[in-house]
């Protein structure tokens, strides 16, 4: 059974690759993605004949591939993009899900969405402008969110004659930055996405650069999606209890297994509650199977009847989270209104949300140096910082490091369901000792 599960993780490793691409305004990462769709045949005719009667109406001399990803009115119009644009394309070695994220300050929040669950983020920089501060954003937020791989696009090497030394400077900076926050892989290429250089085929014009174009790069990069290797985790997203003649006692729990391997008679235990059983069945697309692995959808049947429902998790006892109160984390402000110290917020992970209060903002990241500012009160739209949050029930966590899945979360405003932020647990939580918070006459008494 191992080898199936191993057999399962190399097919999706070697099939699929999720990637956004961003940078700042003007880079080219519509067009990018345009001379990607367009290179590697993978537009429909009747959709490039839509682009080149547009561009043809603005007087356009060649299809102004950009259109193929703007898709907002307001964007075509501007010449900007504002919301994330999803595109899906194959070529003979790989499929890909692409994730094209605005370039302006004020949606940079946006590139949280499209790099969550991103393997791979190409960040463009325009080589007349270099490295500037919307790059080190984007750089900063790939590295908090552990986005494995990163691709410097040096685009525009066309409006600086393609020189060496403009390309090497600018890899030479953005490397040394990225680095320093962490990020484990940087590849950097020299491009023009309007003229096609290094795009999908090899640049004529830089025969001084012999590494991949961005099309066989994506194509060829190791990506690993061996959830299996880590812990098991499962959060129960529905209990399901028929009640019927055919199945008069039936409890099942049911959900996504987000890390690790479940089998049957291995003992669990539910959290937050602690309680401890065994795993007596697991139903997979009707059936019963002895084993399943993550990213299935399962029911899993326990031998004892614990009191469990939506938002608890379950996983092997050897290896359960810790539960806590207190979350410290950095998080990616992503909401218009500031989040400020004291505010009530819900906290949703994985399954469960829970009240919350923000205990601290001990610091918010300033990009220009990585130096942190401390104590800024509150964190507005587009914002990176710590925060502590104290929550009214306790919370099953991993480290962000070690799983994205469990290990994120999502503040959210109890008034109104916005999302203010997105948040990713540290390495450790805060040790701080127990604290009462007095009662309030809405009854947040945590």
């Amino acid at each position: 059974m191992t080898s199936t599960i191993e057999q399962f993780t190399d097919a999706s490793a070697t099939t699929l690759l999720r990637f956004a691409t961003a940078g700042s305004v003007d880079d080219g990462k519509s067009t990018l993605v345009g001379r990607l769709l367009h290179d590697s045949k993978s537009i429909l005719t009747d959709t490039l004949e839509a682009v080149e009667a547009v561009s043809a109406q603005r007087g356009q001399d060649t299809p102004d591939l950009a259109l193929l990803t703007d898709g907002l009115r307001a964007e075509r119009e501007q010449g900007i993009t504002i919301d994330v644009a999803y595109r899906y394309f194959a070529t003979a070695r790989r499929r890909f899900i692409l994730a094209d994220t605005p370039g302006h300050v004020q949606y940079t929040r946006n590139m949280v969405t499209g790099a969550s669950t991103a393997d791979l983020a190409v960040v463009l920089v325009d080589a007349r402008n270099g490295v500037i501060e919307q790059t080190r954003r984007h750089a900063a937020v790939a590295a908090l969110l552990r986005v494995p791989h990163v691709v410097l696009a040096v685009n525009k090497m066309d409006l600086v004659g393609y020189e060496e030394s403009v390309f090497a400077s600018i890899a030479e900076e953005f490397t040394a930055y990225a680095s320093d926050l962490g990020v484990p892989e940087i590849t950097a290429i020299p491009i023009s996405a309007l003229a096609g250089d290094n795009v999908v085929e090899p640049s004529a014009h830089m025969d001084w650069y012999g590494g991949p174009t961005v099309l066989e790069h994506l194509e060829t990069v190791p990506v690993s999606h061996d959830l299996t290797a880590c812990p098991a985790r499962f959060p129960v997203q529905y209990v399901i209890r028929p009640q019927t003649a055919e199945h008069p006692d039936y409890r099942g729990y049911a959900g996504q297994i987000a890390s690790g391997v479940l089998r049957v008679g291995e003992p669990v235990t539910v959290l937050p509650s602690g309680r401890i059983s065994v795993i007596a069945g697991i139903d997979a697309l009707g059936e019963s199977v002895d084993i399943a692995w993550a990213p299935q959808s399962v029911t899993v049947r326990l031998k004892d009847d614990i009191d469990i429902s939506r938002g608890d998790l379950i996983a092997p006892s050897a290896s359960a989270p810790a539960t806590t109160q207190d979350v410290e984390a950095t998080v990616c402000h992503v909401a218009d209104q500031p989040l400020s110290v004291g505010a009530r917020v819900l906290i949703k992970h994985t399954t469960r949300t829970v009240k919350a209060i923000v205990k601290e903002i001990p610091s918010r990241l300033t990009l220009d140096d990585l130096s942190q500012h401390p104590n800024p009160g509150q964190l507005v739209a587009n914002d990176i910082g710590r925060v502590v949050v104290r929550t009214a029930e306790p919370l099953a966590l991993d480290a962000y490091a070690d799983s994205r899945r469990t290990g994120s979360f999502l503040l959210i405003d109890p008034a109104d369901g916005t999302t203010l932020a997105a948040g990713m647990v540290g390495e450790s939580f805060a040790s701080q000792a127990e604290t009462t918070i007095q009662a309030d006459e809405e009854g947040w008494d945590f």
